[in-house]
């Protein structure tokens, strides 16, 4: 695969907070952005409460890259469920006098409806949580407790 480019741009727009825009995300027949408001969190100094944050964007670029890394493996291995979803944490901490997203909890939840499958589709979780692209580019440890239910 060769290599791609991804352009995001912010501008900021009062007090501690801005708006986040892609011009690959602008919709030419809708003449729609596709923006998000960011800010500072509230735990910091004038922080933000209800915004997204970097913290929060940083959690969710792992858990949207795990899944989409899921939905490609399991299409490939034709793992068929019905579901799946995926709660995140990232844990913010200080490290040698600096602030860092330390870890990055995963807890997918995938429903199948045949047993024999169970083990499979735990592999295809672990398989897409080392193949994650977005996981493999940060310093921040990624751990998943995966749980697969039989409907």
């Amino acid at each position: 695969m060769e290599k791609h480019t991804y352009n995001v741009n912010v501008n900021w727009t009062q007090d501690r907070k801005g708006t986040l825009c892609s011009p690959e995300l602008y919709n030419k027949e809708t003449n729609e952005t596709n923006c998000l408001e960011v800010a500072t969190p509230p735990e910091f100094p004038d922080g933000m409460p209800h915004i997204w944050s970097p913290e929060h964007l940083l959690t969710a670029a792992v858990s949207s890259c795990f899944m989409t890394t899921f939905l490609a493996i399991a299409a490939y291995s034709k793992l068929d469920f019905v579901s799946f979803k995926c709660e995140s944490k990232g844990v913010l901490d200080k490290v040698d006098g600096k602030f860092a997203v330390t870890e990055i909890h995963l807890s997918p939840e995938v429903i199948i409806v045949d047993e024999k499958y169970q083990e499979k589709a735990i592999r295809i979780l672990e398989k897409s949580e080392k193949a994650c692209l977005i996981s493999n580019s940060i310093k921040s440890k990624v751990l998943m407790e995966p749980k697969v239910i039989v409907q």
